[in-house]
């Protein structure tokens, strides 16, 4: 029964002695009775809890490590912290008269979630399964013929055990076996045997012919039909042919080599092995199922497979059969696969069901991602690679794994790019990808950018988007991520004592802030509620939250479908904000600021839009005080617009040109700054211009104009001749345009 403390004996080391352990919490610590049967150590803790231990006698003690702390005065106690540490923890046991071990005390950690165990196995299960997928394609490795080599490190074996025993230990599997043996496929087949002539109905040719043939007859009585064609004699017995029912069958005899080939498999994994070791009794009760199936009196009657009809419609999709041939399959490639970033998982009895599910997710993520994009072949293929002996899956912690793929609509084609541990460094200044601030890698990366272009350049031009998630098994609802009505003086408290509630969405909106184009960074957590938190009025810049769980039928990836395929037709609408601000930030920073601090007026209200780099200032000429009083009378300014000397170009920034400087001949400077009103110019024609009282009959662009009210630019002298784009001599009259930085360049 639970409890907060149990007494664990050891009457292995010394008759009597126990290990007293005690938990700060209800229900932490207690003896589980089905352990055995599932490769724990009995007596078990929780994750994350503290433990004070004491031996009965103070001649026993445990070394201090990174999860036993030793009582600095009594050596005999102390306390046990496994922290996030999940499986069978063994723990040292020494005696003060000796240096060395004298044996080890196994402890289980479990796992704050209840549903881990089928989590665990759950998710091992699937990772096979994809391998074998992976395995199964064009241009795998499938083709090279390896042997598992038993001879290898102990934890390479476990390994490989581990693999093994998520296909054929199974409640599914186990299931299987047993529909096989309760509705077996039969077949029909004859038999021969010897029956009294008398017994026979109907008379057949091979009958006849043992008639006439056989020994042992007897005299027929005169008259009979048979003396009359010559025959005076008939045998007793004869041989007939019966139909009968048998399990003999080729599928049955797959199934029986199936089991035959496990159980051998685990003998030689049990062989290879030290007696006493856990993968030696986990190993052991996978044996005793095995032979449990296989000693059933349906397989007495069955010989052995002489060939595999693996094509056969049974094995395919009988139920039961299918099951078993699918294991079969994923058996023979799962005895072959050595997995590197496994050591993560299982290293040493551990059960790191955290990292299981970062791995597992790569995998549900990928399986979705090939639903909607066309993947890479290539990028597949070497997800799995044959080294000297054996194949290795290519995923490990903290080794970066990427998978390319296009995705092709009529109106736009997009590449994108799934990463798994892609480290965005701070090596590079912008335009350079990565962080800004410090070094930061998500778990999982999609990035999306214009298919046609290197993913190089579309870093450079703000044309790639980057969307994360990270995986957090150990989060079971979103109160966890983000608690709403939480009062943030608490939460400082808290904050100041270690605990922050809020990490995990802290750590997102790091992503999203840190990691340069990102465009949305989410948790996915084992959970049901879903959690999106848009920056603006689109799905992206955005963070949240999706639940994915460990399950072949209600995962809830269905959410996560749907939230890529919303961003899939984000990207499609180019008219979109996003792609309009990421343009804006591409333009904004290609070149080095502009540094002014010359007076300008404020950006607010209706002068929100006051951008000195975007307001661009006309320069123009006047020729003499009489068209300088014309143009201040009239409040209009004119340009020439046929092909002569002094007429100018119609470009989109002159025509914007919010502002005119006006200067004439011999100035080397000017005051005369004047606000451009309207929408822009007009043309007005000859007869327009002699109207207004102008004297040269010829069609000119008119400018609209009023004084400057604003007071940052009265009495203001400007040298015009300093301005990029003023020609000197007689091209001085030419009118040109500069922005409103470049001018505030030349005050005097």
């Amino acid at each position: 029964m639970p409890d907060k403390e149990v007494n664990i004996p050891l009457d292995s080391v010394e008759e009597g002695l126990f290990l007293h352990i005690k938990a700060k919490a209800h229900y932490s610590v207690f003896k589980v009775e089905d352990a055995e049967a599932n490769g724990e150590a009995p007596f078990q803790i929780k994750e994350g809890n503290f433990y004070h231990y004491k031996f009965s006698s103070s001649s026993y003690y445990f070394k201090t490590d990174e999860i036993v702390e030793q009582d600095p005065f009594n050596k005999h106690q102390g306390r046990i912290s496994p922290n996030i540490y999940v499986g069978t923890l063994s723990i040292s046991l020494f005696r003060k008269d000796s240096a060395e071990q004298i044996g080890k005390v196994n402890l289980e950690v479990q796992s704050q979630k209840t549903s881990y165990r089928e989590d665990y196995r759950f998710m091992l299960e699937n990772i096979t399964e994809h391998c074998t997928d992976l395995l199964m394609q064009v241009n795998s490795p499938v083709s090279q013929n390896f042997e598992p080599d038993f001879t290898k490190g102990s934890e390479t074996l476990y390994q490989r055990y581990t693999f093994i025993k998520s296909v054929i230990d199974t409640d599914e599997f186990n299931e299987a076996a047993q529909r096989v043996i309760t509705s077996p496929n039969t077949a029909w087949c004859r038999i021969s045997e010897e029956s009294d002539i008398r017994k026979i109905g109907k008379f057949k040719n091979h009958h006849v012919r043992q008639f006439l043939t056989r020994s042992q007859r007897t005299r027929i009585r005169e008259g009979h039909n048979f003396s009359k064609k010559g025959i005076t004699s008939l045998p007793a017995r004869v041989q007939s042919d019966l139909k009968t029912e048998t399990v003999d069958t080729a599928e049955n005899r797959f199934i029986k080599h199936a089991l035959q080939s496990f159980l051998k498999l685990c003998n030689d994994i049990k062989t290879a092995v030290k007696s006493g070791t856990r993968i030696e009794k986990e190993v052991t009760s996978t044996i005793e199922k095995l032979e449990q199936h296989l000693h059933h009196t349906f397989f007495s009657e069955i010989s052995r497979a002489q060939i595999l009809k693996l094509n056969s419609p049974i094995l395919q999709k009988k139920e039961g059969y299918r099951e078993v041939l699918k294991a079969w399959l994923m058996f023979d490639l799962a005895a072959q696969l050595i997995w590197k970033g496994g050591e993560n998982v299982y290293a040493s009895g551990k059960k790191d069901i955290a990292t299981l599910y970062e791995y597992w997710l790569f995998f549900k993520l990928l399986d979705l991602l090939k639903e909607l994009f066309e993947i890479f072949p290539k990028d597949l293929e070497d997800l799995i690679k044959p080294t000297n002996d054996e194949l290795s899956l290519q995923l490990a912690m903290g080794e970066k794994r990427s998978i390319g793929g296009l995705f092709e609509h009529d109106s736009r084609k997009l590449q994108i790019n799934f990463s798994f541990n892609r480290t965005f460094s701070n090596t590079g200044d912008h335009p350079s990808p990565g962080s800004w601030s410090k070094s930061m890698r998500p778990d999982y990366t999609l990035s999306v950018w214009p298919a046609g272009i290197s993913e190089e350049t579309a870093e450079k031009e703000e044309l790639i988007v980057h969307i994360h998630f990270d995986a957090k098994y150990k989060i079971d609802n979103l109160i966890q991520i983000v608690d709403q009505d939480k009062d943030l003086n608490q939460e400082k408290i808290e904050q100041l004592k270690g605990n922050y509630k809020n990490a995990d969405l802290l750590k997102m909106h790091a992503y999203k802030d840190a990691i340069r184009r990102t465009g949305g960074a989410y948790v996915l957590y084992p959970g049901t509620e879903v959690l999106e938190r848009n920056g603006f009025h689109e799905i992206l810049p955005g963070l949240g939250a999706f639940p994915v769980r460990p399950s072949r039928t209600n995962s809830g990836i269905e959410h996560l479908k749907d939230f890529i395929l919303r961003v899939i037709d984000h990207f499609l609408n180019r008219a979109s904000q996003r792609e309009n601000l990421a343009y804006r930030i591409f333009d904004i920073h290609r070149n080095p600021p502009e540094d002014i601090k010359e007076p300008l007026p404020e950006a607010f209200g209706e002068n929100r839009n006051f951008i000195p780099s975007e307001i661009h200032v006309l320069v123009g000429f006047y020729k003499d005080n009489q068209h300088l009083q014309w143009i201040e009378s009239k409040n209009l300014y004119n340009i020439r617009i046929d092909d002569k000397v002094g007429a100018i170009p119609l470009t989109a920034t002159e025509l914007s040109a919010k502002y005119i400087l006006l200067h004439t001949s011999g100035d080397k400077s000017s005051n005369k700054l004047y606000k451009i009103k309207g929408c822009g110019p007009r043309i007005f024609s000859r007869e327009k211009m002699i109207t207004e009282g102008y004297p040269k009959e010829n069609s000119y662009l008119i400018f609209e104009i009023e004084e400057i009210k604003e007071e940052h630019f009265i009495d203001v002298n400007w040298s015009f001749r300093n301005l990029p784009g003023y020609r000197s001599g007689r091209q001085s009259g030419i009118p040109f345009c500069v922005t409103l930085t470049e001018l505030m360049k030349v005050v005097i």
